[in-house]
């Protein structure tokens, strides 16, 4: 137990770190010789000296090294190891903790001949038996026997060399040489060793029965004053031999390789056993994890279904897809005797990855509607997976900042070591969308992207989580609606769905610039949307016309602002006096405005005409034509009784190619023709009339227009009015009573004050002596007033422009 494990697994150490203990930890090998000195790992030195560096069970770390490692200290079948293990926080291995660990394993007796096929390496180790001397041995010639072994005539006496035979040619190096180039050699009283990377530069690719091996053949010599001592280091692991079928790992060793059993011609199996993990499994343990072991004539086979017990899964991606392979460590001994070595003992150290294999994460929406609150859980994860990021909105954020944002994330560990993440968020989270359903009912969104590392690769891959939670909390917009003399007003109460919903009318989105064209009103605070449109416009619907009066419609949709999908609709209708199309004037002109009704769509005002056909209309919309005419013109009939002669006339609308009128608005104007007035009568000549000063009674209106065309005054609902500097303020002054077309309105005095009284001060001159103030820097400009529909005596009114202004006193505003 602790950080810090060892175990003894034949002729190799295994020291074992916790992973909880080594988390986020930066780590240095080291393996202490017996001299006290301690010599760094890396990957070549570690494949060199026979150590090997690995995970297991997900985040532990393995280290494993051979008896014959290049530091290790063996002495009667025993082997002493020591690791010196560095952990820190940061890179620079500041501040880091020291962990010393030494260990004794036995291991005996050696076989003749060793192989170990480790990961990283290849190693073999043969007994080193000197022969006894020849009695009566005569040599010839002086080293005559250097003919036969020409490799080692050119070194000098006493020197280890090694021989690798390759197909095209021999290479011999110096220990001091193959060790330069990463080749590990050792001997011991009674053995030589060589230990090979896969990455070495003589390794060869063989076949043998169909599998491939890395190989290498070579020899080992040692050069005497009175003979030579020859070691065949002949070396071969396979690379592959692993096949899958219906769901098993079938991993085939062939028997008796040609590369190490050259010149032997009889075979006998000793030993064939098989495990994980570098442990041997019984026949019976086999048996219970559905192992199956096969020795035959040629070849060994272990089988075993995957997902068994002895391996374990680890976390994967391909293509962006969340997955697992399955990883086992097997283990394979195998002892045989043939007529050339004796005895040789064969280790295979095999990790088995299988395919990838995708697998769908459960995402869970246990949302609690009650509470607000969206819940969602998300894995099962191996443990080998940690949440690192979220990314809400195309932010990326750290799991321990994501509360910032309104995102509480949990951890949670199962018994088999397995986790699942859960994430909460308010439903009024600025993360969360919401939408408009239907009826009631509102949807909430999480829409986040979770970033997970796999340890130790450190390998990334995103999760995308969206969850939909509806609840019935949706309050929709209401409106209530009104007619005044000339206008439609509509005010709608915003709900809680409807902050990005849009106005129509008719299909035609009211914006602000847009109602100020057609000299609309539209006002938006947020809580309310009103809407004011003239009876008299493009935008409303004329669906019949009596006595009684004209019948117009209002009809405002709201709209998804994303999709333009109808959310709601509102509609105002109201009957107006008839009146208010006509006009009779006193000199005997007719101005008379006929409107397009719903029911008759095809309808072109521009073709609409009087009983006069050649009398057309002056002034045309696409929803309403204006004529204006004299009572003695356009097919005009009269009628008369005692007190009035009336005026009759209609508008007509033809399609084409048919007399038969498809519409039809008559209209009359009535004067009376018999009046009795009292005029005094002198006999004497009455003297020109003048004008002299007097005071009397006058009714008078001032009013504040929102634009130059004086047709849409401000409503006491929207005082105050808030304008910019220099803004535009159109005014019109109004005489009310006495309606008498021989009195003309003129202005005298005209001034601007600070507050609601006339008389405070400060005062700034508008018009003086009915002119504009001459020291004004914009000067008040005055507007001229014709005959319309709505102005009936245009000598009754003035109309004048001023620009925004402000009191100040120096550069200090002033205000009330």
């Amino acid at each position: 137990t602790g950080p810090v494990t060892s175990e003894c697994l034949g002729n190799l150490l295994r020291v074992t770190l916790s992973a909880e203990y080594f988390e986020d930890k930066y780590l240095s090998f080291s393996v202490v010789d017996q001299s006290g000195v301690a010599w760094e790992l890396d990957e070549a030195m570690a494949s060199q000296c026979g150590y090997t560096v690995t995970y297991s069970n997900w985040s532990n770390i393995e280290f494993r090294a051979s008896a014959l490692s290049c530091h290790s200290h063996l002495e009667r079948d025993v082997f002493t190891v020591t690791l010196q293990i560095k952990a820190s926080r940061t890179p620079d291995m500041k501040n880091a903790a020291t962990h010393l660990k030494s260990a004794t394993c036995p291991y005996g007796p050696w076989s003749p001949r060793e192989v170990v096929c480790e990961s990283n390496y290849m190693e073999v180790s043969v007994r080193k038996e000197v022969p006894q001397t020849v009695k009566d041995f005569i040599q010839d010639e002086p080293e005559d026997w250097t003919l036969a072994f020409p490799e080692a005539k050119v070194r000098e006496a006493s020197i280890w060399q090694i021989v690798f035979h390759q197909p095209e040619e021999k290479k011999a190096l110096l220990v001091s040489d193959a060790w330069s180039a990463g080749y590990g050699l050792n001997t011991t009283d009674t053995r030589v060793l060589l230990r090979i990377p896969y990455t070495a530069e003589q390794i060869q690719l063989v076949e043998d029965q169909g599998i491939t091996f890395s190989a290498v053949r070579s020899s080992t010599f040692y050069k005497q004053r009175w003979m030579i001592l020859m070691v065949d280091t002949a070396v071969a692991c396979p690379v592959d031999g692993v096949d899958y079928a219906n769901r098993t790992i079938i991993w085939t060793v062939p028997k008796y390789i040609q590369l190490l059993s050259a010149g032997a011609t009889s075979f006998k199996d000793v030993l064939v056993e098989a495990g994980v993990d570098l442990h041997k499994l019984s026949a019976k343990e086999m048996a219970s994890r559905r192992y199956v072991l096969l020795n035959d004539l040629n070849a060994i086979t272990v089988k075993m279904p995957i997902g068994a017990e002895g391996g374990y899964y680890k976390t994967s991606v391909s293509g962006g897809q969340h997955g697992a392979k399955y990883t086992v460590n097997l283990f394979l001994e195998h002892q045989w005797e043939d007529n050339k070595w004796g005895l040789t003992k064969y280790t295979i150290i095999k990790e088995i990855e299988t395919p990838f294999e995708q697998v769908e994460l459960a995402i869970t929406n246990n949302s609690n509607l009650s509470a607000r609150l969206m819940n969602v859980t998300v894995g099962t994860f191996l443990p080998d997976v940690e949440l690192v990021n979220l990314i809400i909105e195309g932010v990326t954020v750290a799991v321990p900042e994501a509360v910032q944002h309104g995102c509480l994330i949990y951890e949670i560990r199962h018994a088999n070591g397995s986790k699942a993440y859960v994430i909460q968020v308010p439903f009024d989270a600025p993360s969360i969308k919401k939408e408009y359903v239907s009826m009631d009912m509102r949807a909430y969104t999480l829409n986040v992207t979770l970033v997970f590392i796999i340890h130790p690769i450190s390998e990334t891959f995103t999760v995308p989580v969206t969850t939909v939670s509806t609840v019935k909390d949706a309050v929709l917009p209401t409106a209530r609606g009104f007619c005044d003399g000339r206008n439609l007003h509509l005010i709608i109460t915003r709900g809680n769905v409807d902050q990005n919903w849009l106005p129509f009318i008719s299909d035609w989105h009211l914006t602000p610039e847009a109602a100020q064209k057609y000299s609309y009103s539209l006002r938006d605070n947020g809580s309310h949307l009103a809407v004011s449109v003239p009876f008299l416009s493009s935008h409303v619907r004329y669906e019949d016309f009596h006595a009684s009066g004209i019948k117009v419609s209002l009809h405002l949709t709201l709209k998804d602002g994303i999709t333009l999908a109808n959310r709601k609709d509102f509609s105002i209708s109201c009957r107006f006096s008839p009146s208010e199309l006509i006009q009779c004037l006193p000199n005997g002109t007719v101005v008379i405005t006929a409107v397009k009704l719903v029911g008759i769509a095809d309808l072109d005002t521009s073709l609409l005409v009087l009983r006069d056909r050649e009398c057309k209309p002056s002034l045309v919309t696409e929803k309403t034509a204006t004529f204006k005419f004299n009572v003695n013109t356009c097919g005009t009939n009269r009628k008369f009784n005692s007190t009035t002669m009336t005026y009759e006339n209609e508008v007509l609308y033809f399609r084409p190619g048919n007399d038969t009128p498809v519409y039809q608005l008559k209209f009359a104007c009535s004067y009376a023709i018999k009046q009795t007035v009292d005029v005094r009568y002198e006999s004497k000549k009455n003297p020109p009339p003048s004008i002299k000063p007097g005071f009397g009674s006058l009714a008078l209106s001032l009013k504040l227009f929102k634009e130059k065309s004086y047709s849409d005054p401000y409503q006491e609902l929207e005082y105050p009015v808030v304008k910019y500097l220099r803004e535009a303020l159109y005014f019109e002054v109004k005489l009310l009573q006495p309606e008498d077309e021989r009195l003309e309105l003129n202005l005298n005095d005209c001034w601007a004050t600070n507050s609601q009284s006339q008389d405070s001060l400060p005062q700034w001159p508008i018009l003086v002596n009915g002119c504009a103030n001459s020291e004004d820097s914009y000067r008040t400009v005055f507007h001229e007033v014709n005959y319309s529909s709505r102005v009936k005596f245009p000598q009754h009114l003035k109309r004048f422009e001023v620009r925004m202004f402000t009191f100040v006193q120096g550069t200090t505003l002033l205000q009330e």
